[in-house]
């Protein structure tokens, strides 16, 4: 079952190293390829719901906006470039190179240790750019099994603005402790039932729609 991760000491030594290494990897990226690019923490760590599933490891997942390359359209060559930028980060810091899957860059797992706790948590990268219009889109690497033949192209993102103006209002309100429970039970109830089709980010705006639509309700 899932439980809320909440070593403050913990948490505060996985975000450092993270964003040291992200650091590093815009720095190597600006060096050795002249792309710009900037990045920021999502998904959980930044919404402050990192979950664990026992002792089961945990993620920490960044955006890495690209905002000044010679072509956007070269997905491939921009692929190459931030993967291996990565792995040096991570080079860097004594860790072995990255894993690619279809969406994103993946550390391996790294153990840290704190008082009597400790975790194995990786870092999930997912290359991004935007639009004129500020619409987000996320660079798919789809693979074939065939390298050559492997796809690389930009997938525009869902618009989740709705969901942040529903979260900025429930925070505002002082009612966050109610996402919290609601993401807690909706992640634990896909789990008991096997649910493989509602990931994280489905269960987070799930959780904000609910305690959204039920704010009649909330006692002040």
């Amino acid at each position: 079952m899932y439980h809320y991760f909440d070593d403050k000491e913990l948490l505060h030594k996985m975000r450092r190293s993270s964003g040291e290494i992200m650091q590093s990897l815009c720095h190597f990226l600006k060096e050795d390829y002249d792309i710009g690019a900037n990045f920021y923490l999502v998904g959980s760590g930044a919404k402050k719901l990192i979950l664990q599933n026992a002792k089961e490891p945990v993620d920490l997942d960044y955006n890495l906006e690209i905002v000044r390359c010679e072509d956007f359209e070269n997905c491939r060559h921009l692929k190459e470039c931030v993967r291996k930028s990565f792995n040096k980060a991570l080079q860097k810091q004594g860790r072995p190179d990255c894993e690619d899957s279809t969406s994103s860059l993946t550390s391996k797992k790294q153990r840290y240790f704190c008082s009597c706790n400790q975790i194995d948590f990786s870092i999930d990268i997912c290359i991004t750019k935007k639009d004129e219009e500020d619409h987000c889109y996320r660079l798919i690497h789809e693979k074939t099994g065939w390298t050559v033949g492997d796809k690389y192209y930009w997938n525009m993102a869902p618009c989740s603005k709705g969901i942040q103006c529903k979260a900025k209002c429930i925070k505002s309100h002082g009612k966050w402790a109610l996402v919290r429970e609601q993401y807690l039970e909706l992640k634990n109830r896909y789990l008991q039932s096997n649910d493989h089709h509602h990931p994280s980010f489905i269960c987070y705006m799930e959780a904000v729609n609910n305690v959204y639509e039920a704010r009649k309700h909330w006692k002040k």
